[in-house]
């Protein structure tokens, strides 16, 4: 998904829309976005005034309708998008979760007052979006969750708590998954839209969570006692759909994060590619080594091969066609890709690219975290092994 030609290869959906898009979204993210990147990794968290910059320029929201503000695309645009913030190393914006994954469910499920409520805001960027599904002992297993939402009068009062939530420091919209049917497992399951705004009472927001990664991509804690949310925010107007809704969104969540993974391994074949240039070594450039070489062809084909199937992933999902074993090979097979080539890439720096000194070590140490988030790669293994 980057500029045609640039490497002999064009995706087969693209359109010149596409690329007046990736113009103006590299150009947002490179020039208002990437140069305060030191500042917002020490912060731990993006600023809210990028976001509504974002909004501003109408790069959120870009499939959602455009009789609720939005940009009336389709998750192509959503794909060029994404791969522009990876290619310009910005990582900052929690756009993946908000644009790609939270107005996805809203658009989907919610009800049009729902939808006239909430998606104009978080196409504004005025409203920033969150998902609450993990919890503390439920990981990759969505079913063991515990957080509760009992009916009491026209409100549920929520009661639980929920982990590693990105966007979670600065969330205004919260889609939570919560019990509401506690005798039963999967089919218990719905979804709450909260809003977060003015900290409502029995909610709080826990620590943000150090990583070893993804430093100024805010990850938080969020915890609930007796949060009163009203009933009206159940997302689709019925009790105990949420674990439908979730499998139904979750192809879409793992091709969002493939997106991250082959524009990762693009960044860092080129980064490698050009550092291999420059440097020298024994007399003569990196690249003038047959070992460099070979490396690089290596890791610039598995990078061709993967955006090739990603754009097989991409064409089958506007379709309709996207299954879950299918979502699943692309997950595990695109992040298991970008940490080979970016740990591969990043051995051409030498000692260089293990200092923060090169963006290779950044991007080296927030690609580990692909093979966990969106369901772990051991989760996507079973996924697929059902279907054999």
């Amino acid at each position: 998904m980057s500029t045609p030609g640039l490497d002999g290869y064009t995706e087969p959906w693209r359109k010149p829309e596409h690329d007046d898009l990736a113009e103006l979204a590299r150009t947002f993210f490179t020039k208002e976005v990437v140069p305060h990147a030191g500042r917002l990794e020490k912060q731990g968290h993006p600023d809210r005034e990028h976001y509504l910059r974002a909004g501003e320029l109408g790069l959120l929201g870009l499939s959602v309708p455009e009789q609720y503000g939005g940009g009336g695309g389709d998750f192509t645009h959503e794909a060029v998008l994404l791969h522009e913030q990876t290619l310009a190393g910005e990582g900052s914006l929690g756009i993946a979760v908000h644009s790609g994954i939270v107005t996805g469910y809203i658009r989907h499920y919610g009800t049009d007052e729902q939808k006239q409520q909430w998606l104009p805001g978080l196409v504004s960027g005025e409203l920033i979006g969150a998902i609450g599904m993990t919890e503390p002992d439920g990981g990759s297993d969505v079913q063991a969750i515990r957080t509760r939402a009992v009916r009491n009068g026209d409100d549920y009062l929520v009661t639980g708590s929920k982990t590693f939530i990105t966007n979670g420091y600065l969330a205004d919209l919260l889609v939570l998954a919560v019990k509401t049917d506690q005798s039963a497992k999967a089919h218990g399951i719905s979804l709450l839209i909260c809003d977060l705004r003015n900290e409502p009472e029995g909610f709080r927001r826990g620590r943000t969570i150090e990583k070893i990664g993804l430093h100024s991509n805010d990850t938080a804690e969020l915890f609930f006692d007796e949060m009163r949310v009203p009933a009206a925010n159940l997302l689709g107007g019925a009790e105990n759909l949420g674990f439908i809704q979730m499998m139904q969104q979750l192809p879409q969540e793992r091709l969002v994060i493939a997106v991250g993974a082959v524009a990762a391994m693009q960044r860092a074949v080129e980064l490698a590619t050009a550092y291999a240039k420059e440097r020298h070594a024994f007399g003569k450039p990196l690249l003038g080594h047959q070992n460099t070489r070979m490396v690089l062809a290596d890791c610039a084909t598995r990078t061709r091969a993967s955006r090739i199937f990603l754009d097989d992933c991409i064409q089958r999902h506007g379709r309709g066609e996207l299954d879950v074993a299918t979502a699943a090979m692309a997950k595990l097979y695109l992040t298991e890709g970008q940490c080979e080539v970016v740990d591969r890439c990043l051995q051409i720096f030498g000692g260089y690219g293990y200092t923060t000194e090169y963006p290779i070590a950044k991007m080296y140490a927030d690609a580990r975290v692909q093979k966990i988030y969106g369901g772990t790669n051991e989760i996507m293994r079973e996924l697929i092994a059902r279907v054999l």
